[in-house]
């Protein structure tokens, strides 16, 4: 859910010093986000650090007085964050870095987002607070995307809409599917071009997978073209794997009767699951 900053108060500037400082977050429609953090007074310069989490990799973000006691940092959409878990923590010249907590994160522009069908490059910063209480920022950026849309469950079948950002499909193109742990053929299937060259729609016949986890992807330009995985991403929420949930739907194949459910993984790609039945 969405919400409105939080607007400063006292307390927020009376804060003692060995509590976790709270983060107030706004996003930009373009990807960016903007940081406000309380502050408490103390000498030197002071930066937010993001860290990429299983990773060695640092983004080092100036902050500066705001009014209001309030000290702000801006992630620009520009600046390259790549795609992954980065914790946020607040470095000042007088100790360690500090693990940060979320405040209150305005997400209202990532809501229906849908940016230009010229974009050749996707950039999605979402914050969000941890089990443990602590500020991080899920990151996606994609060169070329597809970005998953309606998906229609019909009789033993997913149908799947989809805009394509960075590439166009060709003649050649065809959706890909995948099995993940890659023992399974791929399976190919047609698709067709809205006239705008962006949106394309497609059919996975589950009668036509073997049991198993299938990832699906689109070939804009065919075999020799790039590998582009569907995903959904342009909107506020952070997992989409536990929101949005689907029914199965049952087919007969050549090897028995299964049943198929598309689902959203942890990283917001799409994939379909499809599994034996009596």
């Amino acid at each position: 859910m969405t919400l409105a900053p939080r607007q400063p108060t006292h307390r927020d500037d009376q804060e003692d010093r060995t509590t976790t400082p709270r983060t107030d977050c706004v996003a930009d429609f373009a990807g960016g986000l903007t940081f406000e953090v309380p502050d408490r007074g103390e000498s030197g310069p002071a930066h937010l650090l993001l860290v990429l989490r299983d990773g060695d990799q640092k983004v080092r973000l100036p902050l500066t007085p705001a009014g209001d006691g309030l000290l702000r940092a801006a992630l620009p959409s520009s600046v390259d964050v790549p795609e992954g878990f980065w914790d946020v923590y607040l470095q000042t010249a007088e100790g360690e870095p500090r693990r940060l907590s979320p405040g209150v994160n305005d997400l209202r522009s990532l809501v229906d987002r849908v940016p230009a069908a010229s974009s050749e490059r996707i950039v999605v910063r979402i914050p969000y607070g941890t089990k443990h209480g602590n500020l991080t920022i899920r990151s996606w950026e994609r060169s070329p995307h597809a970005e998953a849309g309606e998906l229609h469950i019909g009789d033993g079948r997913l149908e799947v809409t989809a805009r394509l950002y960075g590439t166009e499909p060709t003649s050649g193109a065809y959706v890909e599917l995948t099995d993940q742990n890659g023992v399974l053929n791929a399976v190919r299937t047609d698709l067709t071009a809205h006239d705008d060259g962006g949106e394309v729609r497609f059919t996975v016949a589950y009668g036509e997978l073997r049991p198993g986890h299938w990832d699906l992807w689109l070939r804009p330009r065919g075999e020799s073209g790039p590998q582009v995985r569907i995903a959904r991403l342009l909107d506020d929420v952070v997992d989409k794997h536990p929101v949005f949930v689907y029914p199965r739907s049952r087919a007969e194949s050549g090897h028995g009767p299964v049943e198929g459910e598309p689902y959203y993984t942890a990283h917001n790609d799409l994939s379909v699951t499809v599994v034996a039945v009596d």
